[in-house]
């Protein structure tokens, strides 16, 4: 039932939709910002696969100190409640 999936003609009729929602004028426009988005897409991924190794790999211990422990936060002042309304 499923075998081919897609056809020509289903691209096809897909094509009109869009053309038809969203009109002629404004799918060159839509096409261009879709292209600037996937060029800046591919520049973003090609920057992070180029990164510096270095940055990737985890940083080498340079001595072990002992563990502190935190400081307790200090607790919340007392917040006057607002009056109710009940006396």
């Amino acid at each position: 039932m499923f075998r081919n999936g897609l056809e020509p003609w289903h691209l096809l009729i897909v094509a009109i939709v869009v053309i038809v929602l969203f009109g002629s004028r404004k799918l060159p426009d839509t096409a261009r910002a879709l292209g600037r988005s996937m060029r800046i897409l591919k520049s973003e991924a090609r920057a992070m696969k180029d990164e510096d190794p270095a940055r990737s790999a985890p940083p080498e211990p340079t001595s072990v100190h002992p563990a502190t422990e935190p400081t307790p936060p200090a607790p919340a002042p007392d917040r006057p409640r607002p009056p109710t309304g009940e006396h």
